[in-house]
């Protein structure tokens, strides 16, 4: 997160790295959300991932479905050249590319049309949540499926009462983000306030046949080393953003849990685990 006069604005270049090791961290979940679209999709052309960031996950789409070409989509440029060389590293650069634009009008870019087009949780970053899934679904060929990864649960890392500080500290920091999120989608030029039931916004878009499923991501304390480093990151990243929101309490234990030398923090405390759930909602052009 950049230091912005608002603070709702996200700098997606400087999070690059903390989202590629996010994205690395879940992929067993991502592994499972693949699985499962592949039984939904019999052999795509062209596989869409619309805000795809540093590209972890539209390698694996390369990697699960080998007979298709992935389009890596963002508006980042320092995040594409990240996918990049992602896929240089596991082998599949040659049938992979990138487009660089704001989502959704970039998708007019495309040559063709997606039998895919994942969107994970880079929807909500759209004013028009409703508008932006039209053009989405505009961008699908016959019998092509558009899946949104959207809502699910919020992640935990550490157990309700922790020793140190009030107990429920992630609880509260829920409620925190709740209304920094709410003012961001405030914010965002076009906002259109909508009711997020996602099957209903698919069905409006003209698609049929909607699914949903969740996934769990379930790494058990004590967490390994790269698990700690995503939570460090992660609190690190809320200690930033919500500053003004928390309570002086709840700053202080954060700052012990974000401290290395601290015997409480999440570097050595034997407690920290990842436990998270995200939702994948599906539909269908069928003309």
């Amino acid at each position: 997160m950049a230091h912005h006069h608002d603070h709702t604005h996200v700098d997606w270049a400087e999070m690059g790295p903390l989202l590629e090791s996010q994205a690395e961290l879940f992929t067993p979940l991502y592994e499972r959300a693949l699985a499962w679209l592949g039984k939904e999709v019999t052999e795509p052309g062209l596989i869409v991932d619309a805000g795809s960031g540093p590209g972890v996950v539209s390698c694996l789409f390369a990697e699960t479905f080998p007979g298709a070409r992935v389009v890596a989509v963002d508006s980042s440029a320092p995040l594409l050249e990240r996918a990049r060389a992602r896929a240089e590293r596991q082998g599949v650069a040659d049938r992979f590319g990138t487009l660089a634009g704001e989502l959704p009008d970039v998708l007019d870019e495309l040559d063709y049309p997606a039998d895919l087009l994942w969107a994970s949780r880079s929807l909500h970053h759209l004013g028009d949540q409703r508008a932006a899934l039209a053009a989405c679904a505009a961008r699908l060929a016959p019998g092509g499926t558009l899946a949104l990864m959207e809502g699910g649960l919020p992640a935990r890392f550490l157990p309700r009462d922790i020793g140190i500080g009030r107990p429920g500290l992630q609880a509260r920091i829920d409620v925190l983000e709740e209304d920094w999120f709410t003012r961001m989608r405030a914010e965002l030029p076009g906002h259109v306030a909508e009711a997020e039931y996602w099957p209903g916004l698919l069905a409006a878009a003209g698609l049929k046949h909607t699914r949903t499923r969740s996934f769990l991501l379930d790494l058990p304390a004590p967490a390994p080393d790269r698990a700690r480093a995503y939570v460090a990151a992660s609190l690190s990243r809320t200690r930033e953003t919500l500053a003004d929101a928390l309570d002086a309490e709840d700053r202080a234990t954060l700052d012990r849990l974000l401290d290395p030398e601290d015997e409480a923090s999440v570097h050595r405390r034997p407690d920290v685990f990842v436990l998270a759930a995200h939702t994948v909602h599906t539909a269908m052009r069928t003309i």
